[in-house]
């Protein structure tokens, strides 16, 4: 992710943005799941829909967290 992109996504969740390159979707969703896995942190409806959207084209991709102490 370049650093603009990063800086356009400011603190927007998962329903509202996306990176832009396709090929990044599979381990961004993958990382946002394990952290609101890992911290407990609730997921919003939509957030979660769009969550489950990119997990439905990412086959194989393995979410992996450890639970924060």
């Amino acid at each position: 992710m370049t650093a603009r992109s990063n800086r356009s996504n400011a603190d927007q969740d998962r329903a509202e943005w996306l990176p832009p390159a396709p090929d990044a979707l599979c381990r961004c969703g993958a990382e946002w799941t394990a952290t609101k896995l890992r911290w407990g942190l609730a997921v919003e409806e939509l957030e979660r829909d769009c969550l489950r959207d990119i997990a439905a084209g990412c086959g194989g991709t393995d979410v992996q967290f450890t639970p924060a102490p």
